[in-house]
């Protein structure tokens, strides 16, 4: 008997950038409904992605995130630590992981593309907390200023595109307090703990963030580590100068940041506060938490 020839899965999320990734979602399927080696499904709900993926591991060699980051984060969930490549047809609202990537993928790129693509190697983060609580991200994390930002860029539904980042940062400076967190940096060297008010904590396997915001100007996805970048407590009014340090990626050589790359990272927080993966909102985190580097965990297109 003929083994079955793995094809590959396009999940197209039609709901990406507000909605305007639906404008070219029937185009796409139907350009992969005319090929023998390609299938292509819709996800219909948050969640929806992870669910069409783990169905399809057994019967795919790729899979293709049609979406933004939240839609690969769901991939990425389930292909770690399989021999199903992840591919990224962007067309979310920042699309941020791609930008780590040597690629030339997009809209307007041929589907054949995906089917001839080499693949590398690439790390995941990987997030432990109290609760049984367990989820990898590809791109990025982010508590503090960030986590709260990604709430209001997912509950903003009149704006698109890059401004909608912006859009959010002014909205969430205005009442902002800082949490304070107690941090511990396992380096490969040696470890850094602090215990004080952090502005913005984010955790870059990836470099940019929110479109534009270099957060890891030195990140790398296949080094092994995980860029560390922590903001302390700053005036509000001084936020805004440390905004263009963070498109430009120099907030790394202020005094008031600390910059690391890192094995793992320790973190308590002592009142609720929201965390995003990948852009993916998570609210009323608390407790203790622990962030890995998985060298190698996922193969991806490129």
């Amino acid at each position: 008997m003929t083994a079955l020839k793995k094809k590959t899965t396009f999940i197209i999320n039609p709901v990406a950038n507000k909605g305007l990734a639906a404008r070219n979602a029937d185009l796409l399927r139907n350009a992969v409904r005319l090929r023998r080696d390609a299938v292509a499904y819709y996800s219909e709900y948050p969640g929806h992605a992870f669910e069409l993926a783990r169905r399809s591991l057994d019967q795919s060699r790729a899979v293709i995130a049609c979406g933004g980051d939240g839609t690969a984060h769901e991939i990425a969930n389930v292909l770690a630590f399989s021999d199903v490549c992840l591919g990224i047809l962007p067309s979310g609202s920042a699309n941020d992981f791609i930008k780590s990537l040597e690629h030339r993928f997009g809209l307007d790129y041929p589907i054949d593309a995906y089917m001839t693509a080499n693949s590398v190697s690439a790390d995941l983060g990987r997030v432990t907390g109290e609760g049984q609580f367990h989820r990898y991200f590809l791109n990025s994390l982010g508590m503090g200023l960030t986590g709260r930002i990604a709430l209001r860029v997912k509950n903003t539904r009149w704006m698109k595109g890059d401004v909608i980042y912006l859009n959010a940062l002014l909205s969430v400076l205005l009442g902002y307090k800082p949490p304070k967190m107690h941090i511990k940096l396992i380096t490969p060297y040696t470890s850094i703990e602090m215990e004080e008010s952090i502005f913005a904590f984010s955790v870059g396997n990836g470099r940019i963030e929110g479109g534009k915001f270099r957060i890891a100007p030195e990140a790398e996805i296949n080094d092994g580590l995980l860029d560390v970048c922590i903001l302390k407590a700053v005036p509000k009014a001084k936020f805004f100068s440390y905004a263009l340090k963070y498109i430009r990626g120099t907030q790394i050589f202020d005094s008031r940041v600390i910059y690391a790359k890192v094995r793992a990272i320790e973190i308590e927080i002592f009142e609720p506060e929201v965390m995003h993966m990948d852009g993916e909102v998570f609210e009323d985190v608390q407790g203790k938490i622990r962030i890995d580097s998985v060298p190698s965990s996922i193969k991806v297109l490129c």
